[in-house]
């Protein structure tokens, strides 16, 4: 007699786990955008991008200061951030999740 073996767990619908992933890129990635943005404010705040009294660029520096910080700010959440991003992904997953 053959031992009572339990059975395996049940599938997934097709296409379930890919339904899920890209849910969460798009979840993270909108973490992400929310992270940079929020820095992207505390770099203004802190005067990043303000113009110099000596040797400044003009008015052409102050129109793209907001360029540089918004790339500053991009790069900082890519290079891991401040964890503001893996917060409010959580927060994210479980509010979609129910």
């Amino acid at each position: 007699m053959d031992p009572v073996r339990p059975l395996p767990p049940p599938l997934a619908a097709p296409g379930t786990q890919t339904a899920t992933a890209d849910r969460d890129a798009q979840l993270r990635a909108a973490a992400e955008k929310l992270e940079a943005g929020f820095l992207a404010e505390m770099l203004k705040a802190a005067g990043v991008g303000a113009p110099r009294d000596a040797f400044g660029g003009g008015a052409g520096e102050e129109q793209f200061a907001s360029f540089l910080r918004d790339a500053q700010a991009r790069e900082m959440v890519r290079a891991g951030g401040i964890g503001l991003a893996q917060s409010l992904f959580e927060a994210m997953k479980a509010r979609s999740n129910g």
